[in-house]
This record gives C-alpha cells, sequence and structure tokens, in this order.
C-alpha cells in the first residue's frame, strides 16, 4: 500500500543563542551596533567580520540596528569650585575692625573656652578670592584662659588683635622672614604648671606685639602700657601644658610658622576665646 507522502512544514531555526556566545557577540560589537554578528548567524552582514569558527548556522540574519542608545564610557571631570570667605571665619565685627586694612596674613588663635587653656591656631592669608586658611593646628594658652585686661601675673592670654613683627630663639634661625634674633637670652629651665619640663620652650619665638616695641628683639622688656599691663606674650615651643600667658605651638609647626610669615604681607595674630573673638 502507497502511503500518501506527507508535506513536513520546514522547522524554524533555533531560536536559542548559547549565553556565552551572546555575551561574545556584544562585546565586540558595542552597546547600540546591531546584533549582526550574534552568535548562530551563518554569516555577518556585508562589511562585518564573518562569525567565529564552531558556531552554528542557519539562522536568518536580522537587519537594522538595534534602538538602544548608545552608552559613552568616558567620564566628564568635574569642575570644582572654591569659595574663599571674604572675612576672617568666626570673627565679629568688633574683632574685624581691628584688623589692620593693609594685613594679609593672619595668625587666628581661638580659645576652647574663657577659662580654657586649649586652643586651636590657624594661619589664613588673604588672596584675591578671599581668606586661604592653612592647617588646624592644636595649642596651649595661658592656664587660666583669657583676659579681655591682661594683668601681669594673672594666668590669662590677652584677648585682641596684635602685629607679628619680630621673632627669635636659642637655636638657629630656621628660615624666617621676620627679622630673628638668637641668643642664649632664651634659656629656660624649670617645670610648668603639670609638672612638665620647661626646656626647649623658647628654642624658637615670635613676639605678640601686646605691650611691647615693635622692631625689637623679643628679649627687649619695654613695656608701654607699664609693667602691671605684663608682657612678654610670644607665641613659642610647646611644654605640653599651659602657659602664663603666651601660646604655645609644636616644635615643627613653630618652623613652619617662622617660615610662612611675610613681613611685606603685615602679619597679624587674632586671639582669644571663641565667644569673645566672635563679638
Amino acid at each position: 500500500m502507497i502511503r500518501p507522502i506527507r508535506h513536513l512544514a520546514p522547522r524554524p531555526a533555533a531560536l536559542c543563542v548559547p549565553i556565552a556566545a551572546l555575551t561574545a557577540s556584544l562585546l565586540l560589537t558595542g552597546c547600540g551596533g546591531g546584533a549582526e554578528a550574534a552568535a548562530g548567524h551563518a554569516s555577518a552582514a556585508p562589511g562585518h567580520a564573518s562569525a567565529a569558527p564552531g558556531q552554528a548556522s542557519g539562522a536568518p540574519a536580522r537587519s537594522g540596528t538595534s534602538s538602544l542608545p548608545e552608552v559613552s564610557l568616558k567620564e566628564t571631570p568635574k569642575q570644582v569650585t572654591r569659595t574663599l570667605p571674604q572675612e576672617l571665619p568666626g570673627l565679629g565685627p568688633k574683632t574685624l575692625a581691628e584688623v589692620p586694612s593693609e594685613t594679609r596674613q593672619a595668625v587666628v588663635v581661638t580659645g576652647r573656652g574663657e577659662n580654657s587653656p586649649l586652643s586651636t591656631v590657624v594661619l589664613y592669608e588673604r588672596t584675591e578670592a578671599g581668606w586661604e586658611a592653612g592647617a588646624h593646628w592644636p595649642a596651649h594658652n595661658a592656664r587660666d584662659g583669657w583676659s579681655d585686661h591682661h594683668m601681669a601675673g594673672d594666668l590669662r592670654s590677652p584677648i585682641g588683635v596684635y602685629g607679628l613683627t619680630d621673632a627669635g630663639g636659642l637655636l638657629p634661625d630656621p628660615g624666617s622672614r621676620l627679622p630673628y634674633d638668637r641668643s642664649g637670652g632664651f634659656t629656660v629651665s624649670g617645670t610648668g604648671f603639670e609638672g612638665e619640663p620647661l626646656a626647649g620652650s623658647f628654642d624658637y619665638v615670635i613676639a605678640i606685639d601686646y605691650n611691647r616695641t615693635p622692631g625689637t628683639s623679643p628679649l627687649d622688656w619695654t613695656r608701654p602700657l607699664g609693667s602691671a599691663r605684663g608682657g612678654g606674650i610670644w607665641l613659642h615651643v610647646d611644654h605640653g601644658g599651659p602657659t602664663h600667658g603666651c601660646v604655645s605651638l609644636r616644635k615643627d609647626r613653630m618652623k613652619e610658622l617662622l617660615r610662612a610669615l611675610d613681613p611685606d604681607l603685615h602679619p597679624v595674630v587674632v586671639m582669644g576665646d571663641a565667644a569673645s573673638l566672635s563679638r
């Protein structure tokens, strides 16, 4: 018996594409580059490379490009604009009024509290864009804090704005641009309030122009306001405890400060507890 021949419908091309091959194709063509080179294609579209050996053939090539948008892997650098303060931060109108108009460098000493011996020092320099701050350095001030009316022996540091015109020390000049007086008169001994040795505290000093004559050695004891108002207020090397009235910084910081201060920029020190400076 002769059976009638059944016409078989043509089998559709395989629709499944191995994931690894598809991934390789995408890496080769790029995002939005079409799928002409996808695995399973018998041949590449005109102008494209042929399918890799070993890939199945017979799947119809798809024409056209993908509707996916192209993705750029290039990063556009972000431009950061720094806005510097036009006035020294933390200072109120009364304190700012005491800063000379020609001043371009200011050492701001901000006490932690009215009766605290702890403070922070920042060197600011005025640029065309505003006041630019340097590093923040921990410091000590007088044992009992701060005073608006410093007196000899009150164990408080004077609040105010004072010039920085002269320097000196027991050690050789480390590169100061201020006049530097090296002298054995900067020798100190004994112990501080917490039993710490004072030796080396005056290796480097910068005279604070409180009740003194600018343009003289820090060792000059002239007192224009009278001896009762105290004097000999310096920035000097920290000995690890409170001072009698000075402000003290670590030795390496004092060397940095000596090298940084420029008499042509008319440097000053602005010193006091935070609440007083904000007035």
